[in-house]
């Protein structure tokens, strides 16, 4: 309405930008509330705890305290230990063990048994060459005949001195053609530090260190017909009769071979492996022990260090299915932690130290055990991957809350 004088009444304009403010308002509210309930809202990140690795001090390793001892666990890179010196030794009959690498490296029995090896009156007489050296011999007659394996088997589980001598020279032709072999077959496989000047050990000028010869105790166990040699406690030879292991810790304490070996100036001495079943892994450890005073004292050793390094090897646990390893608080108030889907170990030897690194993802609302991330444990080099979920689950907001939140939800 207007006035007399054709002016709006102030009233009435009052009441108009009123209902346009209000109109205006619900405008307003009604774009606003679709918006608040439904527009998505940004993830919220995970607050990551500080990890603690796992401590557990290792016992120390049982050495002699003669001589030279060395001592690993083979695909254990960090777990190579010596005692004693590193210089070389004489190693007696450990020779055998390179004599017969070489030989089957230029006769390889390749699954079989051999050619057949038919002894005359030379060979016949080693028998006596030997003994007057008072070295360990076999019965050998001239027209007797075994195959390349038999006599292998001689060498090794008998140690019979007239057998290595017979093997190197027929397999390449001379003795001085077999050192020539030898010397070119050690420099092949980086045995820098032994020397090989004869095929049996009598002669103390045979020399390796006690690192050198674990090398050569993974070479023996990686092939086939020695490792099976070695580890053959007795067996049955035509002309010979039953033949024995000089080994007598094989089959003790896990102990699978090698050879071992007395000389005046070598002492006893004994290039060892035993296999182990820990943490549900097969572990295999290499091992050798020079200059002991007699075999008894030798062995009682040898199973002393050999108990020591199984006691070396632990399994750590990482994790366990249900531990936490970050957090997520969303600002509507709901919560959940990031925890370790699966449990986790590692078998380690001695002290290794544990680190681990944790990723997330950032979240809302999400079941639970939604992968949300990883955390890696790095241990001695190696990477073990473990998943994490949600150990609960993480709700949508509430209607109330997004309407009045609007710095949050838009």
């Amino acid at each position: 309405m207007t006035g007399v004088d054709g002016r709006r009444r102030p009233g009435v304009v009052r009441r108009r930008v009123g209902v346009i403010a209000l109109l205006a308002l619900i405008v307003a509210v009604g774009g606003y509330v679709p918006l608040a309930l439904l527009s998505p809202l940004a993830p919220a990140a995970a607050d990551v705890a500080a990890y603690t690795a796992p401590a557990e001090a290792s016992p120390d390793l049982t050495f002699p305290s003669y001589g030279a001892t060395a001592v690993e666990a083979t695909g254990w890179d960090d777990s190579l230990t010596t005692s004693g010196d590193e210089r070389p030794r004489p190693i007696a009959s450990i020779s055998k063990v390179v004599t017969a690498l070489v030989v089957l490296d230029e006769r390889p029995l390749d699954g079989g048994d051999g050619p057949t090896l038919t002894f005359g009156p030379a060979e016949a007489a080693l028998v006596d060459a030997y003994r007057a050296q008072n070295g360990k011999v076999a019965p050998m007659a001239a027209g007797q005949a075994l195959t390349e394996r038999q006599v292998l088997e001689v060498m090794l589980i008998e140690s019979a001195n007239n057998y290595a001598e017979v093997l190197a020279r027929w397999a390449f032709g001379s003795d001085q053609a077999f050192v020539d072999a030898a010397r070119a077959w050690l420099a092949d496989h980086d045995l820098t530090s032994t020397t090989l000047v004869e095929p049996t050990g009598l002669s103390p000028q045979n020399t390796s260190t006690s690192t050198d010869l674990i090398e050569l105790g993974r070479l023996a166990l990686a092939d086939p017909d020695v490792a099976r040699t070695v580890g053959t406690a007795t067996t049955t030879v035509p002309g010979i009769g039953e033949i024995s292991n000089s080994n007598e810790l094989l089959g003790l304490d896990g102990v699978v071979g090698i050879k071992t070996g007395t000389l005046d100036e070598a002492g006893a001495c004994l290039l060892f492996a035993a296999d182990y079943t820990i943490g549900g892994r097969q572990v295999t450890v290499v091992g050798a022990m020079l200059g002991g005073v007699d075999h008894d004292q030798l062995d009682r050793d040898v199973q002393a260090l050999l108990s020591s390094v199984a006691d070396r090897f632990r399994t750590v646990t990482l994790t366990t299915r249900g531990d936490a390893f970050a957090d997520y608080d969303l600002p509507w108030g709901d919560a959940a932690r990031a925890v370790a889907a699966e449990d986790a170990s590692v078998l380690v030897w001695g002290d290794e130290t544990v680190e681990a690194s944790v990723e997330t993802d950032d979240v809302g609302a999400a079941p639970a055990g939604t992968r949300v991330g990883d955390v890696t444990f790095t241990v001695d080099g190696e990477r073990h991957v473990v998943p994490l979920e949600l150990d609960t689950t993480i709700g949508e907001p509430g209607a109330w809350w997004r309407l009045t939140h609007p710095d949050e939800v838009l």
